[in-house]
């Protein structure tokens, strides 16, 4: 007796993975954002495939407010990993520019797909990539989504530029000096002082770099609170937003804004700036002599800058302590003091120690150890010189004698202190009895 049997069809299981992705983050706070519809949507279309033994696997794989132009998605980074190791047949999406807009990366993501055996269904545009003709509808779809984004980009940045010719404020950190109010800039009047003040003490001193330290003294920072240096400064005085204008790949264009600097200041700071800043550096060393450069410590030791301003034609010069740099106004009892009255209080010093007895002995000491033959008298003519003499000296040489002889000078709120240095005397001495100091006069 024949039995027949019933060849039931053996239905293979595949494994479903849901991607869902939205590219900002706008709504995701709500009960059901779009982000659920489109798992709802892909859930009802693998429960309508269950007689081909499709089955939805529980890990959910979810990007919302990331963009589909880039492949570093935690989401998809983890859906890509377990199709690596075997865990998913098939991938589910609402549309296929939820995975991908990018066809280059969309290529990336089928060589994977295609290497692990998982197929590729998107429930809104149906077709997969197992077939020929799901392979071509996919690559069409996605010419198109590139072809769309690009052209969204190229209208926005069209869009973009016609603002900006018409003067309008397109967004981003705002100017020092002004802050934005409905999509336009305003000016701010606490922070349109400090780009005034650096404009105008711009003007007096030609240097960024010394600019940069008087801007740290007084505490300015940039509107994100960073600390202001030389090339920020640079930056900033070469911002067109200061004289009312926008400015669009080179162009400039009125704006619709206000403006900080006047036209007259603007010109005279880039009539500066033109100049190459190695001679605008040695110009400024050249007019502001500085006697005690090096020399010059207050309370505690901080040692103290030669630093000018200029007020018209007139050149003021100062010495500024480095805790008064650092550490603002207050933080030294003395901050800073006239150059030419504590360079002359130096000179007065110098000149009366010149005509000591020990001053002279012991520079005559010295002497002898590189000239036998100098006497203590030679020693004591040599050193009076130089106070007739002194005035008639060129600057520069008034500098090199000046660090010849000097050690240090320490300045207190009680007055004045200079430490000689006696060898720097004796070969003081020495040219003065040469003649080679009375030839520089």
């Amino acid at each position: 007796m024949t039995k027949s049997l019933d060849k039931s069809k053996v239905v293979r299981k595949l494994r479903c993975a849901v991607y869902t992705r939205k590219s900002s983050e706008e709504g995701l706070e709500q009960e059901f954002n779009s982000l659920h519809a489109q798992r709802e949507a892909c859930e009802a279309y693998i429960a309508s495939q269950r007689s081909e033994g499709w089955v939805l696997v529980r890990d959910q794989y979810d990007d919302g407010g990331i963009s589909g132009a880039t492949l570093e998605r935690p989401g998809l980074k983890r859906l890509m990993a377990d199709i690596e190791d075997g865990l998913v047949d098939v991938v589910v999406v609402y549309k296929i520019d939820r995975l991908s807009r990018s066809l280059a990366d969309f290529a990336k993501l089928v060589e994977v797909f295609d290497r692990n055996g998982v197929t590729f269904v998107s429930v809104t545009q149906s077709f997969n990539t197992t077939t020929s003709m799901g392979r071509l509808t996919l690559n069409i779809l996605l010419s198109f989504a590139q072809f769309e984004r690009e052209v969204t980009a190229e209208r926005i940045r069209d869009k973009v530029a016609a603002s900006r010719k018409k003067g309008m404020w397109m967004g981003g950190v705002p100017p020092s000096g002004y802050r934005v109010e409905n999509r336009k800039l305003v000016v701010d009047e606490e922070t349109a002082a400090h780009v005034r003040w650096i404009f105008a003490r711009f003007l007096e001193i030609g240097s960024c770099t010394e600019l940069a330290r008087e801007v740290g003294a007084r505490g300015i920072r940039t509107p994100r609170g960073n600390r202001i240096d030389k090339k920020y400064l640079y930056r900033l005085l070469s911002n067109r937003a200061y004289i009312g204008e926008a400015v669009h790949k080179g162009d400039s264009y009125p704006g619709e804004h206000e403006a900080i600097i006047d036209r007259e200041t603007w010109d005279k700071v880039h009539a500066i700036l033109q100049e190459s800043p190695r001679k605008r550096a040695a110009r400024t060393r050249a007019d502001t002599p500085a006697l005690l450069k090096g020399l010059l410590f207050g309370p505690g030791g901080a040692a103290f800058s030669p630093t000018h301003t200029r007020k018209g034609d007139r050149l003021y010069r100062y010495y500024v302590s480095q805790t008064v740099l650092k550490h603002g106004a207050g933080a030294c009892p003395i901050g800073r003091v006239p150059a030419g009255e504590i360079e002359a209080a130096v000179i007065d010093q110098l000149r009366a120690v010149f005509r000591q007895p020990e001053i002279i002995a012991g520079t005559w000491k010295a002497a002898r150890a590189h000239a036998a033959d100098i006497t203590e008298a030679d020693s004591r003519a040599a050193l009076q010189q130089l106070d007739p003499l002194w005035d008639k000296l060129f600057p520069a040489e008034q500098a090199r004698i000046v660090a010849l002889s000097v050690e240090r000078v320490d300045i207190g709120v009680d007055g004045l202190n200079v430490r000689l240095r006696v060898d720097g005397l004796s070969g003081l001495a020495r040219e003065m009895l040469a003649g080679d100091i009375g030839e520089a006069a």
